[in-house]
């Protein structure tokens, strides 16, 4: 699985850019994938904070991850432009029958594919040897396109996870 996906953010975004990242809970096929960049492209298009355009981009990463960003440098992001954005990832969901805001699955690299793992069962997994600390593991709380870049698909033994568990010995 090629995880190569920083050659397509916007350089043109400061470091410091906000980012809000959306896991599906599968992958969207191609012709929704293909709808869902159009509108993604449309709504940041439009996206505006008090009538002034914010310069924002969205991205839809491996099928399955919608990534929102917005350059503050010019125009911040208010609490109605973030409730324009909250919306329209509603209406995503409920157009193609999927969830976006579901936090309590995990996402990580398990045999070349992107594979969800319910919280509840991340001891298991550990226990058992389906993860471990070198386990690619997407780190969907990142907050900036810097940590983006550089920590959001990260080993799970380099991540908050390696503090809840003791993976096996590989």
């Amino acid at each position: 699985m090629n995880l190569e996906f920083k050659y397509l953010l916007d350089g043109n975004f400061h470091p410091d850019s906000r980012v809000w990242i959306y896991q599906s809970n599968r992958l969207f096929g191609m012709g929704e994938a293909l709808n869902v960049e159009e509108r993604l492209h449309e709504f940041v298009r439009n996206w505006q904070s008090h009538g002034a355009p914010i310069k924002g981009a969205a991205y839809l990463f491996f099928g399955q991850f919608i990534i929102l960003m917005a350059d503050e440098t010019t125009t911040g992001v208010s609490g109605c432009s973030t409730d324009n954005s909250v919306r329209f990832i509603r209406e995503i969901e409920k157009e193609f029958g999927v969830t976006l805001f579901d936090r309590t699955s995990l996402a990580f690299v398990i045999k070349d594919k992107v594979q969800l793992l319910p919280l509840s069962q991340l001891k298991y997994a550990a226990d058992n040897g389906f993860i471990n600390e070198n386990t690619l593991y997407f780190n969907n709380t990142v907050l900036t396109k810097k940590e983006l870049e550089e920590s959001w698909i990260i080993p799970a033994g380099e991540s908050w996870l390696a503090k809840k568990l003791k993976f096996k010995s590989v």
